[in-house]
Parts: structure tokens; sequence; C-alpha cells
């Protein structure tokens, strides 16, 4: 199919006037930012307890095995990151954003009743496909309404709303399951958000389509390279290797969620073996992706102002620093401090990676870019349950932690090397 082909049903009508920025939109805005918020909620709900239940309730002793869950959902995710783009552009925006919503809604019944680990790992598969889905479209539809001037500010406001959501729900599933149990208490506030998500989104939200057509007729490509008429094997191969700027914040997105994977699968374990309440194994949980999700509000119009190089790049090494603090820290204060530090370096990166795809990317393939930069870096899940769980059944969980702090400072460098920087947007 042609690029920018799209059903008749979403265009707009002649007589309707497409304005592009965040004030001039903000009521569909602020409608995004809630139901992504729902999004990062449903993702939250497993942040806390399943690491947890993979021991305490299906015995799984072998950091491997346990692992396999992040391991499913990373690769279901980053494949619907790419499907999700596409699908997106063929069909408009909100019909994936709905499809997402209707695909998770028997995840917390999976997680609650599953009798064995393969249900939990099935769940997940289902619960990436979804967040694919759901999560990828607010980013396109939120980078449609701003359009080209405030797109830091608008993915800071985006990333913190789902971060924020995951590390509201990882703190209360803690306190939940420390009450009731680790079933079924903690996913039943999972089934509500995704109730409340799809009612949203149905009801609600508008197609923002028309919005990156508007865009697409007044912009000017960064270089020759990222004009309009691109095939899909062009665009993945532009922002995969090609393109400097585009290539280097993929590898870096990969690399941000492999040190994530690894936070998300073996925190918990490692704070558990040392001792460590439920509670506080929440609160760790929890303040990680809240300083992440909240410091997003500050860094995303931050890399509007300096550029997207410098916070990528000193944000990947100050997470490998907080991964170093993790892996030589015995107490619950300094993994408090390590975990802040983890938080605030990775809030200097999440929302300025995806600025920097937008930065670049044609407007008319967009939608693509963002969904092939997401199936690289939700791929980092796969790569950091695999590499992590191998390492730490080898020679122990701060062993795993230390290589992942190596590769995440590699990935810092290569930034600095390589991405373009010269103006604000890092487009050079």
């Amino acid at each position: 199919m042609a690029l920018g082909n799209t059903p008749s049903r979403q265009q707009p009508r002649t007589t309707e006037v497409i304005t592009l920025g965040l004030r001039q939109n903000l009521a569909q805005f602020m409608l995004l930012v809630a139901v992504n918020a729902l999004v990062g909620g449903t993702l939250g709900q497993e942040r806390t307890v399943l690491p947890l239940l993979a021991g305490q309730v299906f015995h799984l002793d072998e950091y491997t095995s346990a692992l396999t869950y992040i391991l499913a959902f990373g690769l279901a995710k980053a494949a619907t990151n790419y499907f999700a783009g596409t699908l997106s552009d063929r069909y408009g925006r909100k019909p994936v954003l709905v499809a997402g919503w209707l695909i998770a809604l028997p995840v917390p019944l999976l997680l609650i009743f599953g009798p064995s680990w393969g249900w939990i790992v099935a769940a997940n598969v289902v619960l990436g496909i979804s967040q694919g889905l759901t999560w990828s479209t607010t980013v396109m539809m939120k980078m449609d309404l701003v359009g080209p001037e405030r797109r830091g500010l608008a993915m800071g406001l985006n990333e913190a709303a789902g971060y924020l959501g995951v590390a509201g729900t990882a703190l209360a599933t803690g306190y939940i399951a420390s009450s009731y149990g680790l079933r079924p208490g903690p996913f039943l506030l999972g089934a509500a958000f995704i109730a409340v998500g799809l009612g949203m989104s149905v009801l609600t939200i508008g197609e923002t389509h028309h919005h990156a057509k508007a865009e697409a007729a007044a912009h000017v490509p960064v270089h020759a390279g990222s004009h309009a008429g691109l095939s899909n094997r062009e665009v993945f191969t532009l922002t995969s290797f090609r393109d400097k700027s585009l290539s280097s914040v993929s590898q870096a997105g990969m690399v941000n969620n492999l040190n994530d994977g690894l936070a998300w699968g073996l925190f918990p374990v490692l704070f558990a073996a040392a001792g460590l309440s439920i509670e506080r194994i929440g609160i760790l949980a929890a303040v990680y992706p809240a300083v992440w999700g909240a410091g997003q509000l500050i860094t995303g119009a931050l890399s509007d102002r300096i550029g997207r190089k410098p916070l990528i790049a000193g944000g990947m090494l100050v997470q490998a620093l907080a991964h170093g603090m993790v892996a030589l820290g015995n107490d619950f204060g300094t993994w408090l401090a390590a975990v802040v530090l983890l938080g605030a370096g990775t809030a200097m990166v999440y929302p300025t990676l995806l600025a920097a795809i937008g930065d670049v990317a044609h407007p008319e393939w967009r939608a693509r870019s963002v969904g092939i930069y997401r199936l690289w870096r939700d791929g980092g899940f796969a790569v950091g349950a695999l590499l992590s769980g191998i390492i730490a059944d080898a020679y122990g969980i701060p062993a795993a932690v230390a290589v992942v702090a190596g590769l995440t400072a590699l990935s810092g460098i290569i930034v600095a090397a390589r991405m373009r920087g010269s103006d604000h947007r890092g487009q050079g």
C-alpha cells in the first residue's frame, strides 16, 4: 500500500481547520495523558508481585526460568510496536488504541487463576501485545497533536503519566499483597484500570492522523534521505542503522530497557534475599519508576531547550552509576539512593529518545519510525531478561547488575560519539 493511504473516514472534512500545538489541542492531549497513566498502571500491577510469585507460589529457583515472563513480555511488545506504527498509518490511531485495550481484558484473569507458570508467561505475551498497541499509539497521537515545537515537553508529559502509573500501582500492589496475599488482590487493580482505559478510549479519544497529515504538508526533511516517499524497508534501515541520530537512539533505547528488565525481574529478588520486607521491596520497586515518571516533567521540556544529545548520553551514564551502586549495596538506604539515581537517569533519557525520533522522522512515516525504535527498545526487555538471568544463575545477581552497568555506560559513549547534535533538537 502506498505511504499515507488512509481510509476516507479518517480524513478531515475540507471545511475543518487543523491546528497543531499543545495549547490548541490541550483537552484531547490531557485525555491521552490520563489514558497513558492507565496503560502504565496496567503494567505496574506486575512490578512488585510477579518476581515474588515466581519463587513463593511456583517455586522457580533458577533466575533464568523465573525471568521467562519478562522475556515473553519483551518479545511480544517489541514485535507489536512495529505493527502498531504500520497499522496506525494504515487505519488510523484510535482503532489501534481501542484494540490494545480489548486485548488486555483477559490478563488479570490469567494472572489470578493461572495454575502454572506457563499461564503467567502467556499472560505476559498478551500484556506485551496490549502494551505495544496502547502505549505506542498514545505516543503517536500526542506527537500528532503538538507538532514540532513542544515535542520534548509532550513526550515528557506522556511518559511521566505512564511511569507514575507504573510507580503508583507497584506501590499499591505491594501493600495489597502484604495484607491480602499475592493473589488475587493486586491484579484486581489492574482489571479496573483496563476497564476504565477501554471506556475512555472508546468514548472520549478522537482520531489524530489528520494532524500528522497537516504537519507533513509543511515539513522540511532533516536530510535528503528522510523525505516522505520511503518504503517500509527504507524506514526500517534508516531508523535502525543508516541515520546517525535515529540509530543512536534505537540502540540507547534497547540498552535502557535491557537494564530496566533486569531491575524489574531481579531487584525484588535481590532485596528479598537481603531480608527486606514486602512493604520495603514495594517501596523500592515504586521509587524507581516514580522518580523516572516525575523527572520527565522536567527533562522532556529541558530537551527542547538544550538539545536531545546531552540528556541521552548523560542519562545513560547516570543509569550505569546507579546499577553499580545496586551491585555493591547491601542495605535499604544504599538501594534507595541507587533507585532514585536510576530513576533520574532514566528520566533524562526516556522522553528525549522519543522526541529525537520525532525530530528526524518525516510525519508521513513517523509512526513507523517510532514503532521501529520501540521494537528495538522493548526488545531490550527480552535481552535483559535472558542475559541477566544467565549471568545471575552462574555468578549471582550482583554480577549480572555489574555487567549491565558496563553495557549501559558503553551505550552512553556511543551516543556521545555518533549522534548528531548541532541544534536544540539534535538534527544536525
